[in-house]
């Protein structure tokens, strides 16, 4: 059965059959497509898709940012599914051209995310089954239950790298996970500059107009601003970045007021169906 399905970049992508070759290049979305049902239909996924178990035995087609277009076209796929940020621009372009039906997910919201998973279902022909159903409404339904949930509000710092200092601007994924956690974001406005020493405040930063498409949501910080931001909360995840033990306790003398938390980084930055399971945990924090 013909199915159409409007992608995160108003996209419309048009299946004639539910797919039986797929490629994923998101480790969250070939969770979910494989706990969906879908595990046997992945012929491709990239080096970081490590879950579930029994993905292994898919062809990788390489990392997130430099997967091959040729490794991906070569396995004959009738879908593949991407991520506007994750994946290179250049691989997808390909992809389009060779006529491969592509879907690019964008989610900035935790709701987007569980949504996402009704259109994967929808995609693979499989949105009635049982299993599917309750995961669905078990995801909307924790995600109500969290936003009811009466809590005191906590500011937060969540570093994504370490060198230089990164973080996330408030419309990120990433950044909503904390919101529903109970925790905002101190650099939720605080946009990337270019060029980086414009980031780190040492040069001029050029007008937004010059600065085109380039991504401003992963601001580089100083540790100077920081201090001045004086959050409630160091979160510090295990990816993109694994920070450690040592980088904790530095944060700590940083920030001594702070309480620093290091957390499951699949649990604030995959979206989908460990999303559905990670928002209790998002509340124990």
């Amino acid at each position: 059965m013909a199915s159409k399905v409007v992608d995160d970049r108003n996209r419309t992508v048009i299946l004639a059959q539910p797919p039986r070759r797929i490629v994923s290049l998101v480790p969250s979305d070939t969770l979910t497509l494989a706990l969906l049902g879908g595990l046997d239909r992945l012929v491709g996924r990239t080096d970081y898709c490590v879950l579930p178990a029994g993905v292994e035995r898919v062809a990788s087609v390489g990392g997130t940012k430099d997967a091959s277009a040729e490794r991906i076209l070569a396995l004959a796929p009738d879908l593949v599914v991407a991520n506007q940020e994750e994946n290179s621009r250049q691989t997808l372009e390909k992809i389009v051209e060779a006529g491969v039906p592509l879907f690019i997910a964008f989610p900035k919201r935790v709701e987007d995310g569980i949504a996402l998973v009704a259109r994967y279902a929808r995609m693979l022909g499989v949105e009635k089954a049982p299993h599917v159903v309750s995961l669905v409404r078990d995801g909307y339904q924790r995600l109500a239950a969290a936003r009811a949930a009466e809590r005191p509000r906590r500011t937060v710092f969540c570093p994504i790298w370490a060198e230089p200092l990164m973080t996330i601007r408030g419309d990120t994924y990433l950044s909503a996970t904390l919101e529903l956690a109970g925790l905002d974001n101190v650099f939720r406005d605080r946009s990337r500059k270019y060029p980086l020493a414009a980031d780190l405040g040492k040069v001029r930063a050029l007008d937004p107009d010059k600065v085109g498409e380039r991504d401003t949501r992963y601001p580089r910080i100083t540790e100077d601003e920081l201090r001045a931001a004086d959050p409630d909360v160091v979160v510090l995840p295990d990816e993109p970045h694994p920070f450690t033990a040592e980088e904790g306790a530095h944060f700590a003398a940083l920030l001594p007021r702070a309480k620093v938390v290091h957390v499951d980084g699949k649990d604030l930055c995959w979206y989908g169906a460990r999303a559905v399971e990670a928002i209790p945990r998002l509340l124990a924090l």
